[in-house]
């Protein structure tokens, strides 16, 4: 595991820590948590008509969408960001030329740790 992924999964077990507090009550949902961050960098793409659905026939406009996957498999492993492709396409562990978001600015940290943590905790709706 690189450094990158190391600090990267760390942040995101602490936004974990915070979000939930001690109690755990409070997990992060696709609604609450993910669909906005899905909605600002990547649906564009990843909808019918979009190079990234044509491309994967991945859809990121719902959770039912994204939890179907792609043409080629699921994305989202429930439990297990780092078993997860979507969590490494966004983080960077993937290589430059599939990097997500594609030809932008890779998401901020904060998103990538929330996306993973969401992942970890089940990857609810």
């Amino acid at each position: 595991m690189t450094k990158r992924a190391v600090l990267l999964t760390l942040a995101a077990l602490a936004v974990a820590a915070l979000q939930t507090g001690c109690s755990g009550d409070k997990t992060l949902t696709y609604q609450a948590n993910i669909k906005p961050i899905l909605d600002a960098n990547c649906v564009s793409c990843h909808v019918p008509g979009g190079a990234g659905y044509d491309k994967s026939g991945l859809r990121l406009d719902s959770h039912e969408a994204l939890m179907k996957g792609t043409k080629f498999g699921a994305v989202v492993v429930p439990g297990s960001s780092v078993s997860s492709t979507l969590y490494r396409l966004v983080s960077g562990q993937a290589d430059p030329s599939i990097r997500m978001p594609h030809g932008a600015a890779p998401l901020p940290e904060a998103d990538v740790a929330t996306i993973a943590a969401w992942i970890d905790q089940g990857a609810k709706n």
